[in-house]
């Protein structure tokens, strides 16, 4: 069904883009191809190739108004490898953004299956709302959501977000329940400037569906609010901090309320070309209470990165959880070529590692691992 949307609307933005001027549309794209071996899985072997072609349309109707179309899709195909000598081959033609935008003066408005990105923390996230990004993925892929979002910018640099979704029942960033599907969804942000940074207030509210997750189609629709802080600033370092109030209006036990904050900071000290350095922390509680941090855990995150020259650069993440005492591991080198990208990564992550999305299989191999990457953009 969703795969003959996405060709339905290309098709239709292709055609009416052709009706007005053949010289308008753009086709574009990116390949990438990844090798990945885990000797300590039992599917320690991976080789996986991506397709993401994009059609888009910008069309200027005035001085002050305008709209832009784009249509991808995401063409994947995966074979992994199993200890005894068996494979398992995967792969799927999914849509990945079917949207328009109509922008007029400080307005627009985004209609379709599209990303949904704010806050103020970069590797441990809770206000990751409506997407999946993992600060390890260099190509920063994930899931879209089905929504119509409006912005509007104020000449102080303020700007408001009004957002309402419908037809998603994925799980995104730290959730543990799925959406409801067929229940709409809504909710806004508001971005305001403060001296030598800004301060921004966020609210969705959602049906949840625990009906899989606690067997019984008693808990399919229930009602849950989201609140969230965040500000940054600039003063000599960078800092940061982030917030997430989750609360359901059913008695969930531990699962009613949720609690997130992430406090920040980076700087980026002179030496060679310039070492970034960066620190995450990140205290989490499920509580039946509404203020807790109770059955919650403690995760601190470090990001180094380093410009080696202009084609070549290398990047760390690492994560400690207090709680479990784990650590991850994550290194990636990046050369640029004449047309091709290349990354040679490694990493090591505990024996148990948590429950990832689709776009984050790093993260999908425990113990020490080994991944080659080549992605090529036209």
């Amino acid at each position: 069904m969703e795969l003959r949307i996405l060709i339905g609307v290309i098709f239709i933005c292709s055609h009416f883009v052709r009706a007005q001027d053949q010289n308008q549309w753009v086709f574009d794209g990116q390949a990438s191809v990844v090798a990945n071996y885990a000797p300590d899985n039992e599917g320690y072997g991976l080789l996986m190739g991506r397709y993401l072609p994009e059609l888009y349309y910008d069309l200027t109707l005035d001085s002050s108004q305008s709209l832009y179309f784009e249509g991808s899709a995401n063409i994947y195909g995966s074979a992994t490898f199993f200890k005894g000598d068996s494979s398992r081959t995967d792969g799927a033609i999914q849509p990945y953004r079917i949207w328009m935008r109509y922008i007029q003066n400080k307005f627009e408005l985004r209609i379709g299956l599209q990303k949904i990105d704010f806050g103020s923390a970069t590797v441990l996230r809770p206000l990751q709302w409506f997407n999946e990004i993992d600060p390890r993925d260099p190509l920063g892929l994930t899931n879209g959501v089905y929504a119509a979002l409006g912005r509007y910018y104020f000449s102080n640099n303020a700007n408001i977000w009004m957002w309402m979704l419908y037809g998603n029942d994925r799980t995104n960033g730290l959730d543990i329940i799925n959406s409801n599907k067929k229940a709409a969804e809504f909710g806004g942000r508001i971005q305001y400037p403060v001296p030598r940074g800004e301060l921004a207030l966020s609210y969705h509210h959602r049906s949840a569906d625990a009906s899989e997750l606690l067997h019984s189609t008693d808990f399919a629709n229930i009602p849950e609010d989201r609140y969230g802080i965040d500000g940054k600033w600039d003063v000599e370092i960078g800092i940061w901090f982030e917030l997430s109030y989750i609360h359901k209006h059913e008695e969930l036990g531990i699962l009613t309320h949720q609690n997130w904050l992430t406090v920040g900071a980076d700087y980026t000290f002179g030496i060679g070309n310039g070492l970034n350095v960066a620190l995450e922390h990140l205290v989490t509680g499920h509580s039946d209470k509404r203020i807790s941090f109770e059955n919650g855990t403690s995760i601190t995150a470090t990001t180094l990165s380093y410009p080696i020259s202009f084609f070549d650069k290398v990047n760390t993440v690492a994560y400690y959880n207090w709680r479990l005492k784990d650590v991850s591991f994550f290194l990636n080198y990046e050369h640029q070529f004449k047309k091709l990208t290349g990354h040679v990564m490694g990493y090591y992550n505990p024996k148990t590692p948590p429950r990832m999305q689709e776009f984050n299989f790093v993260n999908n191999f425990a113990g020490p691992g080994l991944r080659l990457m080549l992605v090529y953009n036209h």
